[in-house]
């Protein structure tokens, strides 16, 4: 195909990313190439096959139907590719190549590290390409092909083509900034009065989950302050005072504002996360995948 001739790896990765994101600036970042490079790179993609891939305008991004085909292409391409890769490692005594891992930025303070130690020992040749983000999106990178394999929170429900095994148990608080200020006044009330305590909350992901069920349960009508993206900024909002959060322990632990919110002890237990490693059924019996999961799953 005439693809094959115009695009090589790196700008197949980019391809994809961007057919996922939808969104110049973010596939920059994210991939770690200038946006003048990204528009070059899709440029000659579409003057090599002789079409539009990408509707674009200042607004927004959308796939052309001839970019849905090459998405499709391009998917099936790396898939052989890495593969092909893991493949021809088999008759080698270390294994090489590249894992693309995911998780949150917490999740590479608390709980990376210690895997990556055994890993480095075990595969000194291997290189590991670390994303971080919000922990709701892990699941959706992991589907879209923008990475291998992730650090993520056992979802509300499993995708029936991944695989998922836990590597820890996370207790989950609902916390409280320290500094004087509405909140709190608020909270020093007797009777409390929940309705009237602002909550920050995340979109979507776990924490947003458990958040949910314990204002079901205790049949609270919140007042949302805040909606942001991640854990960790969950923990800033509150430490500035906007509310309170539910969010889960290592989040606390690591964050640099810890000294400035505070545990609640309410009458509430949350469910704690399910803190695993997951990935795409179809990869399990690739040597260097196999290889992250066995140590990641493994006991200290």
């Amino acid at each position: 195909m005439q693809l094959r001739k115009a695009m090589d790896i790196r700008s197949a990765q980019l391809f994809l990313h961007l057919a996922s994101s939808l969104n110049f600036a973010k596939t920059s970042e994210q991939m770690y190439v200038s946006p003048s490079t990204l528009t070059r790179v899709i440029q000659r993609l579409e003057d090599e096959l002789g079409t539009l891939l990408f509707d674009r305008d200042k607004r927004s991004v959308q796939l052309t139907r001839e970019g849905v085909r090459v998405q499709q292409f391009v998917r099936l391409w790396l898939d052989e590719w890495h593969q092909l890769q893991q493949d021809l490692q088999l008759a080698s005594a270390e294994l090489t190549g590249e894992i693309r891992l995911f998780c949150t930025v917490t999740a590479s303070y608390s709980h990376l590290p210690a895997i990556m130690d055994k890993f480095r020992l075990q595969c000194p040749k291997a290189d590991i390409t670390l994303t971080t983000g919000d922990a709701a999106m892990a699941f959706e990178k992991i589907k879209a092909g923008e990475v291998d394999i992730a650090l993520a929170a056992y979802p509300a429900h499993l995708p029936a083509n991944m695989i998922f095994q836990r590597i820890a148990q996370l207790p989950v608080w609902l916390i409280a900034p320290v500094i004087p200020c509405k909140v709190n006044d608020l909270l020093y009330a007797a009777p409390v009065n929940w309705n009237d305590i602002p909550l920050v909350q995340s979109d979507h992901g776990p924490a947003r989950s458990r958040s949910d069920q314990w204002l079901r349960d205790c049949n609270i009508t919140p007042k949302v302050a805040v909606k942001v993206d991640g854990h960790e900024a969950m923990v800033s909002m509150v430490a500035l005072g906007s509310g309170v959060a539910v969010v889960p322990e290592p989040v606390i632990n690591h964050s640099p504002v810890r000294d400035r919110v505070r545990i609640l002890d309410i009458s509430y237990q949350f469910q704690p996360f399910e803190l695993g490693v997951c990935m795409l059924s179809k990869k399990r019996e690739q040597p260097l995948l196999q290889t992250f999961w066995q140590l990641a799953a493994a006991k200290k």
